[in-house]
């Protein structure tokens, strides 16, 4: 019996150290996978052809490898797409998101939609009044030097209510007077501003209005629509003047003057393209117009009247960005006020001007134009589709097409090989009013929305899985 004794004792205190060992093993972080696959899963590529059952390689926040017969890496993270359709994260072309109330004050008449309108933020509200300006030398209305990247808000609202609608990406810009600033493609998540910043600058967001917070101004010149497109003509005659100084003083400064610095002008000149306002098919023309004559990049939003053929012979060759934020009838409107037909016959039709301007071969994307919840959104994608937009073309014109009209589609806008691995999951087809957003990706983490969350693809609350 000793000698029995004798033997177990060893054992067991072996048996318990390694019980100890394996339990401190178990207690140490694990490693992250180094990948994650989804696979048997509905991909739509936008870019090409849709995979029906399909798998995607996700590696370093970006999209390692995608098609019908995708070997599964063994250190993948495997996620199952059974019943699941894999998009592309959506994409808003113009959008303040991110950028709190100091980007979200809205140009007044000529902002985004043309009547759209904000408070001036508490920061403008008690700024002291600038001195009136008197002329275009005095550069009013005008922080052009501003970009957006610099002013990003992790913690705005908004972007998490986005990610919920399947936005992954934003082009945001500042909305303050004429020259409002330089617009940044940034990710929707993101602990620091420096983690969402894709391009910090894309081009120049101007209005034709003198209203918006934090313009100043004090009143003064430009004091008419036409006073506004005069000082804006005039920024860019001065714009090349500056420029043709510059490159002589470079090339020889020996007994010439140094140009004065000019942080307004070296804003314009920064910026890789201009977004002018239209939303009447004679701003349309109008605009066309301008932007030939400042010979600069341009992209028109708005495009209220995009329907109207009148709107679509001048817009060959000019890429337009079209509010999803469809006219309506005031709320508040008394019914003994009698609407023209012109106010009627736009609201009729507005919808259908994305499928009128596929049909006219005019490239186009869209934007929320301050529709913040899910339910909104996807009610005003839905409206363009009943009103002959295919689903494709709606998914087109929030991936591809904005990141084409930016100069990003090598990066973004797709599922393909080498891009980031910005996506969205659903569980239905996009934009329809049963469809759930399972998870979304971004940079390659998946956010998941919180599970108590009901009702389609409003109120989901997503959170980063790391």
């Amino acid at each position: 019996m000793k000698n029995l004794v004798n033997k177990l004792i060893p054992a067991a205190l072996s048996l318990i150290g390694a019980c100890a060992f394996a339990q401190q093993i178990s207690d140490r972080p694990q490693p992250e996978p180094t990948s994650i696959a989804i696979r048997n899963a509905k991909i739509v590529t936008v870019s090409g052809a849709s995979i029906d059952k399909g798998t995607i390689v996700v590696r370093n926040g970006l999209i390692e490898a995608v098609g019908a017969n995708v070997t599964v890496p063994s250190d993948a993270l495997i996620i199952e797409g059974d019943g699941l359709t894999v998009y592309p994260g959506l994409v808003d072309g113009l959008s303040t998101w991110g950028l709190g109330t100091a980007g979200a004050a809205a140009a007044g008449g000529g902002g985004r939609g043309g009547g759209r309108g904000a408070a001036a933020t508490p920061a403008a509200t008690n700024a002291p009044a600038a001195p009136v300006s008197r002329g275009p030398e005095d550069r009013p209305l005008t922080t052009s030097w501003i970009k957006a990247a610099d002013e990003i808000q992790p913690t705005d609202r908004r972007i998490e209510l986005a990610r919920n609608a399947g936005f992954t990406t934003a082009v945001v810009f500042p909305e303050r007077g004429i020259f409002a600033g330089q617009g940044s493609v940034i990710n929707l998540a993101g602990a620091k501003a420096s983690d969402m910043v894709l391009v910090p600058s894309v081009g120049q967001y101007i209005s034709l209005s003198r209203g918006g917070g934090g313009g100043g101004g004090g009143g003064g010149f430009p004091g008419s629509l036409m006073g506004v497109i005069a000082y804006i003509r005039q920024i860019y005659i001065d714009a090349d003047y500056y420029t043709m100084l510059k490159t002589a003083y470079e090339k020889n400064p020996v007994g010439m003057k140094r140009p004065e610095y000019d942080r307004a002008l070296e804003g314009v000149i920064e910026s890789k393209r201009i977004l002018l306002p239209a939303n009447r098919w004679v701003e349309v023309e109008r605009m066309v117009n301008f932007a030939a004559e400042l010979k600069r990049p341009t992209v028109l939003y708005g495009m209220r009247e995009g329907f109207d053929q009148r709107s679509t012979d001048h817009l060959k060759g000019t890429p337009v960005l079209v509010s999803l934020k469809w006219p309506e009838a005031g709320r508040d409107q008394n019914p003994d006020d009698t609407e023209t037909l012109r106010t009627i016959e736009t609201r009729v039709k507005a919808p259908s001007t994305p499928a009128v301007l596929k049909r006219a071969g005019i490239k186009f994307a869209l934007y929320t134009d301050g529709l913040d919840q899910s339910r909104d959104i996807q009610r005003a994608v839905k409206k363009a589709m009943d009103n002959g937009l295919s689903r494709e073309d709606a998914i087109r014109a929030l991936t591809l097409s904005p990141a084409e009209i930016y100069g990003v589609s090598d990066r973004l806008g797709s599922i393909d090989k080498g891009k980031i691995a910005n996506l969205v999951v659903t569980r239905g087809d996009l934009f329809e009013d049963r469809t759930r957003v399972e998870m979304v990706f971004i940079d390659g983490v998946k956010h998941t929305p919180a599970p108590e969350a009901t009702g389609g693809r409003g109120g989901i609350v997503a959170t980063p899985e790391r």
